[in-house]
């Protein structure tokens, strides 16, 4: 008889410690390792929050699904971007804890600190290496070969081109050593020339190392000690890909919204009636802006928290903000349980920013903002705060209803600023947590709530601010160097705005491709625009100057097409960029040259890199 699922909530230190004979899986049918410094960002400021709030309770980071069919072997259905990580990290922590041990200064009262630093250094050598035995870990600390060929986590991964930098930071003896071992891009420079792999490593690393003898200790024992996963281990494959469907269609917890609207109802006493009302409409409203990935309604309980702790200056206790914030769940039920007093002021306050996001979701200018972070709609929407929500009885039910007007004219300078903010942070190697960033934006964020300071001093303190702390050079050479796709919509939009021309765009919009990425011509269209080599064509094609928005309808029919095909189609029942809304596909389909070749890619990287530092560095 098969064995049965075994679900087990463990410490991620035993989620990791394997058998001798064992080792994680990844299938061949998974996607690469795809985690970036804003994940690695998200997992380090929980990990951070927690420590800092004294909790007594483990932190629980997800589920993570095992199939175990097959014998020694740990198949990650579910949780290999989230195991990979840890396992970095893991890795950054022990050479972090080498290094502090090496130049430690010994005496009495620092006696208990050694010992615990040793203690959390073997523990880390025994989860990554399988040495449990002090003869075992003493040989690897002398002779780091041992471990050349150990291998803890097999990528079968048919998406995965970069499998050894992971195997090569786990067995590297220190940080130059793993640096000196990884993958190194084509012709990238500084830390672009990294995979994920390392870059994820060295920003744990860098983390790591500005913390304190003491503040490492502490984080060693939160992470090893504190912070769980449930494991759930199935032994027939079909099983666990069900479970993995179904966790991920239903979720299991309650949410921080469940916990706060039933403790919100029990304090409504007479009122509940209106309550309920009132919350299923946030509730109805809140799911059809989810809909439209915009917010749900935990989204409107955190931003309305951010705006009381910066209206109330809750973190301004110094002259530099205290980033540190709350769980929802901590803030509504224990630091502000007074909110919950009065659940119907609370609750059409959580309408008004439900409302205010309704208003404002269709112009151009807040969709492009929102393709960048995340975190820039807690600090739109301290700014949007400012305005009056209206308030009217239904006369047919005595129902009370809310509105709100908000002209895109009002928002334009603020989106903006928030925009060349998180477009630096697109292009910087730092996390969106970092003193430039989310320091920055917590002291802004008591201005931007506070009506009484003007919108000009807003954007001026956002320009002082990237002119004071980074280099147009330096941000000019990452432009030239960017191979993604965000800042492409940013600069369709700054096109338009110089032409005085309209723009907007879906959710179906394409990133297309002048010179075609793929397809059957690749061979013919690389060598006929004097590109010399696969690993040039795989550079210079992902460049901004060779991207471009285009509808989806028109990048379907014409897609891998030649340029002049593209330009002005003559192929019965296909449109080209001729039949285009965006402004640049429309210009191009009077490009004088028929070809679009390396030359042109170049030229128009450089005019692209231009125009979007100037708005960056606010130029005229």
């Amino acid at each position: 008889m098969a064995k049965e699922i075994e679900p087990k909530l463990k410490l991620i230190s035993e989620y990791l410690t394997l058998g001798k004979d064992d080792k994680f899986v990844i299938p061949e049918y998974q996607r690469g390792y795809s985690w970036t410094l804003t994940q690695c960002d998200k997992l380090w400021q929980d990990v951070e929050n927690f420590t800092n709030s004294d909790a007594n309770e483990p932190y629980f980071f997800g589920t993570v699904i095992v199939d175990c069919s097959n014998d020694n072997q740990y198949s990650l259905i579910d949780g290999q971007q989230r195991t990979t990580t840890f396992l970095i990290l893991l890795k950054a922590l022990l050479i972090r804890l080498q290094e502090v041990l090496k130049v430690f200064r010994r005496d009495e009262s620092s006696e208990d600190l050694e010992e615990s630093l040793k203690e959390y250094r073997n523990k880390v050598i025994a989860i990554l290496y399988k040495a449990e035995e002090s003869d075992d870990r003493n040989k690897i600390l002398k002779n780091w070969e041992l471990v050349k060929d150990y291998v803890f986590l097999e990528n079968k991964s048919i998406n995965e081109p970069y499998k050894s930098d992971l195997h090569n930071i786990l067995a590297a003896k220190d940080y130059d050593e793993a640096a000196n071992s990884v993958t190194t891009l084509y012709k990238k420079k500084k830390d672009n020339k990294y995979t994920s792999f390392f870059k994820n490593f060295k920003f744990f690393y860098e983390k790591l190392s500005d913390y304190s003898e003491s503040r490492l200790n502490t984080f060693a024992k939160i992470f090893l000690k504190k912070c769980q996963v449930i494991e759930i281990r199935s032994w027939q494959f079909e099983q666990a890909i069900t479970m993995f469907n179904s966790l991920n269609s239903t979720g299991l917890p309650l949410s921080d919204a469940d916990i706060i609207s039933a403790k919100l109802y029990s304090n409504a006493g007479e009122k509940k009636e209106i309550f309920n009302k009132l919350w299923e409409k946030i509730n109805v409203l809140t799911n059809d802006l989810n809909n439209r990935n915009i917010i749900d309604i935990n989204s409107v309980l955190q931003q309305y928290m951010y705006i009381r702790r910066a209206a109330d200056k809750d973190y301004m206790k110094t002259d530099k903000p205290d980033v540190t914030t709350p769980g929802l769940r901590n803030y509504y039920t224990d630091i502000k349980k007074d909110l919950l007093d009065n659940p119907i002021e609370l609750c059409e306050n959580f309408m008004k920013i439900a409302k205010i996001w309704d208003a404002v979701k269709d112009y151009p200018v807040v969709k492009l903002l929102l393709k960048f972070n995340e975190n820039a709609k807690l600090y739109l929407i301290s700014y949007l705060y400012r305005v009056e929500m209206q308030k009217a009885i239904d006369e047919k039910n005595g129902d009370m209803l809310y509105s709100i007007s908000i002209p895109e004219e009002y928002l334009i300078g603020v989106c903006e600023a928030l925009i060349r903010l998180f477009a630096i942070l697109e292009l910087v190697e730092a996390g969106y947590s970092s003193t430039d960033f989310k320091t920055f934006l917590f002291g802004e964020n008591v201005k931007l709530v506070d009506s009484n300071i003007s919108v000009e001093e807003i954007i001026n303190n956002f320009n002082k601010h990237i002119a004071d702390t980074w280099k147009k050079e330096n941000i000019l050479q990452e432009l030239m160097e960017y191979d993604k796709n965000i800042l492409v919509f940013l600069n369709e939009y700054l096109y338009a705005k110089s032409k005085g021309i309209p723009f907007d765009f879906t959710d179906n919009v394409n990133v297309e491709h002048i010179m075609p990425a793929s397809g059957h011509n690749l061979e013919a269209i690389r060598k006929d625009a004097g590109i010399e080599s696969k690993e040039e064509f795989d550079e210079i094609v992902n460049s901004l100057g060779n991207k471009i928005l285009l509808e989806e309808n028109i990048n379907k029919s014409i897609g891998k097409e030649w340029f002049e095909t593209k330009k002005k189609t003559s192929v019965k029942e296909k449109t080209g960029y001729k039949d285009s809304k965006f402004g640049i596909a429309l210009s191009l389909a009077d490009y004088p040259s028929k070809k679009w070749e390396k030359k042109d890619i170049e030229m128009a990287t450089t005019k692209v890199a231009k125009r979007i530092l100037k708005f960056l560095f606010n130029e005229q």
